[in-house]
């Protein structure tokens, strides 16, 4: 019953998580810039946490000088993944950003391997290969739909995936023993401060708020940095860490279907083929050893 419940709630956090493109997006209609969107967001999202952890009463036991710098530093990573993604959604399909940032899955893979030596299992190293055919019909190469897009908007795509792999490595690695909200709290607060100083230059065209670009800096918020945390910290205890990356995949598939749905993106069938293959790689990684070894058990 409590795995079943697990599975709800990473499901229901991956979900949120795949509709940030449309706020995002509805943002840049709107006419706001990069900086303004990304600075109301992480001001909510920091308040937000910030409120959380203190009604929660989480504990500060663990902290000093040196691991609260470490953490707000890896937080940056964050701020950083933030401002690619929306940044290539500025020039790319919200479809084909979500899919340059997907490729984090095999980025984290060779950050592992050349921070911590461990060389990737020959499973891994086909799920890689996976997750590059799977890129390659996904992004609609086959049809010639990508030429004529920016180039910008591509290196902003992977530039997300190479912070959000970033962020993914150093986060498991600084201060684990803290508790989670008191490290997420400080991550993000890391985060604030460097879009803060990215973006100064439009701190003065924030103010006096808008009602719309505070709906749609809530929503990236709520959707990207709030929701997911709050149900994966419910969720992930409850279920294996494999199981947990396998759902958490599923916010590929549905910031696709947002995007097609609400925005009106055309998504291809190729492009489908493309996505379906890339969710399979990364479960086939998750679960391909046990599978060899009940067979070689048995």
């Amino acid at each position: 019953m409590n795995v079943n419940k697990g599975i709800l709630f990473i499901l229901i956090g991956a979900s949120f998580f795949g509709f940030t493109p449309i706020f995002a997006k509805l943002g840049f209609s709107y006419g706001y810039t990069l900086g303004q969107i990304n600075i109301v967001q992480m001001v909510i999202s920091s308040f937000l946490l910030w409120s959380i952890t203190l009604m929660k009463r989480s504990s500060f036991k663990g902290l000093h000088k040196k691991n609260i710098l470490q953490i707000m530093m890896t937080g940056c990573f964050v701020g950083l993944t933030s401002i690619f993604y929306y940044g290539s959604m500025l020039y790319l399909p919200a479809s084909l950003a979500i899919i340059l940032l997907f490729q984090f899955v095999w980025i984290g893979f060779l950050l592992e391997w050349i921070f911590s030596k461990a060389k990737p299992a020959p499973i891994t190293v086909l799920s890689i290969i996976l997750i590059l055919i799977g890129v390659f019909f996904a992004s609609n190469i086959v049809n010639g739909d990508i030429q004529g897009l920016p180039i910008k908007g591509f290196i902003f795509g992977i530039l997300s995936a190479f912070t959000y792999a970033g962020f993914i490595f150093f986060s498991g690695k600084v201060a684990v023993k803290v508790d989670a909200w008191t490290r997420s709290s400080l991550m993000v607060t890391g985060s604030t401060i460097m879009v803060l100083v990215i973006f100064m230059r439009d701190l003065p065209s924030i103010l006096p708020l808008e009602q719309n670009l505070l709906t749609t800096a809530a929503g990236v918020s709520l959707f990207g940095a709030v929701l997911p945390p709050l149900f994966f910290a419910l969720g992930a205890p409850l279920v294996s860490g494999g199981i947990a990356n396998i759902l958490t995949s599923i916010e590929l598939p549905i910031a696709i279907l947002s995007a097609s749905i609400i925005l009106s993106e055309t998504v291809t069938p190729l492009q489908w083929l493309g996505t379906a293959i890339i969710l399979a790689a990364i479960a086939f990684n998750e679960i391909g050893p046990n599978l060899f070894r009940i067979r070689k058990h048995s």
